[in-house]
């Protein structure tokens, strides 16, 4: 160690304090790799400014993006058996879900909220990819059932954001019985004749889209999410043949009709709102105060001020006084 070591860095350190520097204030775009400031990439919602990439978001920022002035409530979710199958790979499942539950601050991959929608309510589900891939489990399958009775209840929309890489397999058969348990959820809001909105994002794989992910009423996307069964590798490697350019992502499946429109970020609430208006047969509260006055600027032409009156004809006014004469039995 030389005198630059033992004097000089010590006494400098000791000068300048120790400095605490974020280490994420720039982040990279994994599609073009550009690196974007952080506070950039926030104020445009997670979408790379330079090649459009639309980036995972999570259940807190889908739900303020969401909900009038960002306000909605919570809805608790119901308490499932942990680790029924004693399920251990590399790590104990119980441990995974700690390290889930730490990083992510949820309880399961799935989130259920409620709010106001430009006035309306609405009960909306985030997928979040972070926890364990946003797979499908016992928590999940339970927070979507509880998610559609809850819609019941509000008598109102429920709106699903997918997510996932498939089946959780650490609860194997278990996991596999929630596609049908949440079909039927589906249906229940079908029953009662309430919309059913469900959002595609990058990626939504495996049984969540054998299931409730491509059940819904209105099938929206993300530009360029991945969404299918089995990944495009395994599906090549299975057909030993090469797959179109873009397969499997959202504009192919436009082009193919399994999804109804493709819509950027920056546009999806406005969408929703005007959707779930429509369905609903009701007008957002942002216009409601409109209408009385579009009818006062519109007065019929008897109530309209100064207006003009025709006077009557000679001939209409000799008829008038013939039929009052004959109905008063005077001859005129």
């Amino acid at each position: 160690m030389n005198w630059l070591d033992k004097i000089a860095r010590p006494k400098l350190k000791a000068l300048l304090g120790k400095r605490d520097t974020p280490d994420n204030l720039w982040i990279k775009c994994s599609n073009c790799g550009d690196m974007i400031f952080h506070r950039d990439l926030d104020a445009a919602d997670k979408v790379c400014p330079k090649c459009n990439f639309h980036m995972k978001v999570g259940p807190t920022e889908r739900f303020k993006a969401l909900f009038d002035n960002g306000a909605y409530q919570m809805v608790d979710m119901p308490d499932v058996p942990v680790d029924p199958l004693k399920f251990r790979d590399e790590k104990k499942y119980t441990e995974r879900l700690r390290d889930a539950r730490n990083k992510t601050e949820q309880k399961d991959a799935i989130v259920t909220a409620h709010g106001a929608l430009d006035g309306m309510t609405v009960v909306a589900a985030v997928q979040n990819f972070k926890f364990m891939g946003g797979s499908l489990g016992m928590a999940a399958g339970e927070a979507l059932i509880k998610a559609a009775e809850l819609a019941i209840e509000k008598r109102a929309p429920l709106i699903l954001y997918t997510a996932a890489g498939g089946a959780r397999m650490q609860e194997g058969i278990m996991s596999l019985m929630q596609m049908p348990r949440t079909t039927i959820a589906v249906q229940m809001l079908r029953e009662e004749a309430l919309p059913y909105i469900v959002v595609l994002t990058d990626p939504t794989t495996g049984g969540v889209t054998a299931s409730y992910a491509m059940l819904g009423d209105v099938q929206i996307a993300e530009p360029g999410a991945l969404i299918g069964f089995a990944g495009p590798r395994v599906i090549e490697q299975t057909i030993r043949e090469k797959l179109p350019e873009g397969f499997q992502r959202a504009e192919y499946l436009l082009d193919h009709g399994m999804l109804d429109m493709v819509v950027h970020r920056h546009e999806l609430r406005d969408t929703l709102s005007r959707i779930v208006h429509l369905l609903m047969n009701k007008t957002p509260s942002t216009t409601d105060s409109a209408a009385p006055e579009s009818e006062e600027e519109t007065p019929s032409d008897d109530d309209t001020p100064n207006a003009p009156k025709e006077e009557p004809s000679s001939e209409d006014q000799l008829a008038e006084v013939e039929r009052q004469s004959k109905l008063a039995g005077q001859t005129p």
